[in-house]
C-alpha cells in the first residue's frame, strides 16, 4: 500500500491550489490529511474509488483531520476516547487487517508557549493510545507533529531552541514516544541526509530559500520497520505551507 500524508492548512484553499493535481498523478491508497478547517458538506472532492472520513472540530474552521482509503478499513474510530482531547478532530484510526492506520495533528503549543502543559499531558496520553492498539496488531501514524526532533530536521537549529516546535519539552517527548517502540522511518531510511523539511514559514522567502522543519513523520512499530520502503518527502510539491510525505508499506 502506498500511503501519503499531507496538512493542507485548509482544504478547501489547497483544493485550489493543485491538490487534485497531486492527487491523481501520485495515484497513493491512502491520503491522510490534516489542518482540513471544513465541514463534510464543504468540501467539494469525491475522487471515484475511494472512501472518505473526516473529524472536525466543534470549532469551526479550526483544525480537523480526513482520511481518503481506496480500501474500505475494518473500522475507524475518531479521537482517542478522552474527552479532555477529542472536541478538535486531530485523530482519525482507521484498521486495516495487518495494521492500524492513525492519522493525527499534534496541538501546536503556541509562540509564547502556553499550550505547552496541555500538549505535555496530550503525547503521554497520545502514547498511551497507541501502546494499546499495538497489543492488537502493528502501528502507523502519520501526520504533524508539530515538533522537529533532531538538529538535523531544522535549518537553524541555535537559534530556534526553546521557540514553539523545538523546545526540549517537545523534543523529548518525541524520544520517549520512540523509545516506547516506534520508529521515525524516515530518518531510519536517511540518518545523515539534510536540508529535508517539510514546513516553511510564509516569512521571508523561507521556502524558497530551503529554509525549514520536518515537523510531518510517518512512525511505524518497530515490528514492521522492515516492511518500509520508500519514505518521501515532497518538496517539491506546493499547496500549503507544509509538503506531503509518504511510505509504502508491504505486510504480505
Amino acid at each position: 500500500m502506498k500511503l501519503v500524508s499531507w496538512n493542507v492548512a485548509g482544504f478547501r484553499a489547497c483544493l485550489k491550489k493543485g491538490f487534485e493535481d497531486f492527487f491523481s498523478s501520485n495515484n497513493a491508497d491512502v491520503y491522510c490529511l490534516q489542518e482540513v478547517k471544513a465541514e463534510k458538506e464543504e468540501i467539494p472532492f469525491n475522487p471515484e474509488g475511494y472512501h472518505f472520513y473526516l473529524n472536525t472540530a466543534d470549532k469551526k474552521g479550526y483544525s480537523g483531520t480526513a482520511i481518503y482509503s481506496k480500501k474500505e478499513p475494518i473500522s475507524v474510530t475518531y479521537g482517542m476516547g478522552i474527552d479532555e482531547h477529542d472536541h478538535e478532530g486531530r485523530i482519525i484510526t482507521v484498521e486495516y487487517e495487518d495494521f492500524y492506520l492513525v492519522n493525527e495533528y499534534v496541538p501546536n503549543v503556541k509562540r509564547d508557549l502556553s499550550r505547552l502543559d496541555y500538549r505535555m499531558v496530550w503525547e503521554e496520553d497520545f502514547k498511551k493510545y497507541l501502546k494499546k492498539l499495538e497489543e492488537k496488531k502493528p502501528v502507523i501514524v502519520c501526520g504533524d507533529f508539530n515538533v522537529a526532533h533532531e538538529e538535523i530536521d531544522i535549518k537553524n537549529a541555535k537559534a530556534n531552541r526553546g521557540n514553539a516546535g523545538f523546545t526540549d519539552e517537545e523534543r523529548d517527548k518525541f524520544t520517549k514516544l520512540l523509545e516506547s517502540g516506534f520508529v521515525d522511518t524516515f530518518r531510519y531510511y536517511n540518518p545523515d541526509k539534510k536540508d529535508m523539511y517539510s514546513w516553511w514559514s510564509y516569512m521571508g522567502k523561507a521556502r524558497e530559500k530551503n529554509v525549514g522543519w520536518r515537523i510531518d513523520y510517518f512512525i511505524t512499530s518497530k515490528s514492521i520497520i522492515d516492511k518500509v520502503k520508500n519514505p518521501e518527502i515532497y518538496m517539491d510539491v506546493f499547496g500549503s505551507d507544509h509538503c506531503p510525505i509518504g511510505i509504502d508499506i508491504d505486510l504480505k
